[in-house]
């Protein structure tokens, strides 16, 4: 699948300023981790907030399903959750 940005005849150009530090540190950690320049991880997430993927509510449940079956019991339950919260946490 073709990125939405590639896909017209002429990109325009942005020149981004005053990008806060934090903010910058997170682009740049997450363009390390997938692999992309700065300006791929940009546009992927500007894209991302944009130009969200519209899912149908059929496809939405069928996913859910798809997800809760591939638990252990097949179960989530509120402390599944909460662990899960804090992975994610240092």
């Amino acid at each position: 699948m073709v990125p939405l940005w590639m896909e017209s005849a002429v990109p325009t150009t942005l020149t981004l300023k005053n990008i806060p530090d934090a903010v910058y540190d997170r682009l740049k950690l997450a363009a390390e981790m997938h692999r992309r320049s700065l300006n791929s991880e940009a546009i992927v997430c500007l894209e991302s907030v944009l130009l969200p993927t519209k899912m149908m509510p059929s496809e939405r449940i069928a996913r859910a399903r798809e997800l809760r079956a591939a638990l252990p019991d097949g179960k989530f339950r509120a402390r599944d959750i909460d662990a899960a919260k804090r992975e994610g946490r240092p």
